[in-house]
């Protein structure tokens, strides 16, 4: 994996609590769970974003951060094969946690989680596939966000509402601690097939494949 890469995500991971902490902190909310905990706690676009058969044996979880370039090239290279080869055939059930590593990101997942939840994968996937472009090109990043979701139908009217939002806000990075603590998160993307811990990018579909066996 490039230095760049490597870079990208501890440079996030370490300016994130300050960053995050100094707008959204002031309150705390109830943190959410993984499927069936029963918490989709009191706004709905924290419910768990979840696709594929849920009689599957394997519960995939994913944390990741719309910033981190590590996440990026999983969501871009690998997932799409990962999403035909074992959600699609009913061999796994897949659940999102956005992760937020930075204020960049946490504006990106207030955004993606206020759209109607079958455009959720969607967005993110536009989002991971446009990084560069939107996250670390020239200029203001939230004004490249704000581009983004225009595309995806988010008004900026729309787009000021939700990243002013500042309960959701709150919420979205309590959880983000609470699950930094349950989980011992240490970076993006971070993974648990079924109930083992997967702390890294598998980089190939075959380790991918190996970690299903193995959960």
């Amino acid at each position: 994996m490039s230095a760049n890469k490597s870079l990208s995500r501890r440079f996030l991971l370490a300016g994130a609590p300050a960053a995050i902490a100094s707008t959204y902190a002031a309150h705390s909310f109830a943190a959410s769970r993984p499927i069936s905990a029963g918490s989709s706690a009191q706004d709905p676009r924290l419910s768990p974003r979840v696709i594929g058969n849920p009689n599957a044996p394997v519960l995939v979880q994913e944390w990741f951060s719309l910033t981190c370039t590590h996440c990026a090239h999983f969501a871009t290279e690998e997932f799409p094969k990962i999403k035909e080869q074992f959600i699609d055939t009913g061999k796994i059930r897949y659940q999102f946690h956005d992760f937020p590593l930075d204020q960049v990101a946490l504006i990106a997942a207030m955004i993606s989680r206020s759209l109607p939840e079958e455009r959720y994968l969607p967005f993110i996937s536009s989002l991971f596939s446009r990084q560069m472009q939107w996250a670390f090109s020239s200029g203001d990043p939230l004004e490249h966000l704000r581009q983004e979701s225009a595309l995806a139908g988010i008004s900026s009217a729309e787009f000021d509402k939700i990243s002013k939002d500042m309960a959701f806000g709150q919420a979205l990075y309590q959880r983000t601690q609470q699950e930094e603590q349950t989980y011992s998160i240490k970076g993006t993307p971070y993974f648990r097939f079924n109930d083992k811990a997967y702390a890294q990018d598998p980089e190939t579909v075959e380790k991918f494949a190996e970690l299903v066996k193995n959960a």
